[in-house]
């Protein structure tokens, strides 16, 4: 018996979503898991903290200056879904051609484009407008801050610790003898006092 087009192609698509085949450049394709496009996740390290091409690099503090491999992240809830254009750019509101200006709107638009390309302004395009979300200008040079291994616990002990230190500071150089005649609260526990009397 010989196959239809319609079952040929049902056929070829089934094969294709179970072995994750995909396409070339600018293609995208399921993998196993039902995500859209590659897997990237790295994977987990398993003797030493030692950082590898290729290896899991986020770490959680355990305490005393010590880090571990932290867990992975659960799988997003919409994987598989592919996001229509209209989330990321505002759609027109009426139909092509209906947005036409008049003469006198063209002339104070051209005027104004002439004016921006003489400060050296750069106009934005048309998708810079529609686009909903604002692009984050990232410093090149920008570097993430190195992990303490400190638990939370630790750190406010010694956020605590230097804030009673600084008191005593201050309180030696006024000539004063509590916290609570200082102008300027140090300590959490002063400001807090302070909110709790000023309600």
């Amino acid at each position: 018996m010989m196959k239809t087009f319609q079952q040929f192609v049902s056929e070829a698509r089934e094969i294709h979503d179970r072995e994750g085949l995909g396409g070339g450049t600018g293609m995208t394709h399921r993998t196993q898991t039902g995500k859209i496009g590659s897997e990237r996740k790295k994977s987990e390290l398993t003797t030493q903290l030692k950082q590898h091409k290729g290896q899991k690099k986020r770490v959680k503090a355990v305490g005393g200056g010590k880090t571990e491999p932290a867990k992975t992240y659960k799988p997003r809830k919409d994987i598989g879904t592919q996001k229509p254009k209209s989330s990321r750019e505002q759609q027109p509101t009426r139909e092509r051609g209906t947005a036409g200006l008049s003469a006198r709107e063209a002339q104070k638009k051209a005027y104004l484009e002439r004016k921006a390309r003489e400060k050296g302004t750069k106009t934005k395009t048309a998708a810079e407008l529609l686009s909903k979300k604002a692009k984050k200008a990232v410093d090149p040079n920008y570097k993430g801050a190195k992990a303490s291994g400190l638990t939370q616990k630790e750190r406010q002990a010694l956020t605590r610790k230097g804030e009673k230190r600084l008191r005593d500071i201050r309180l030696a150089v006024s000539g004063k003898k509590s916290e609570r005649e200082l102008k300027h609260p140090i300590t959490h526990k002063e400001v807090a006092r302070r909110k709790k009397v000023n309600k």
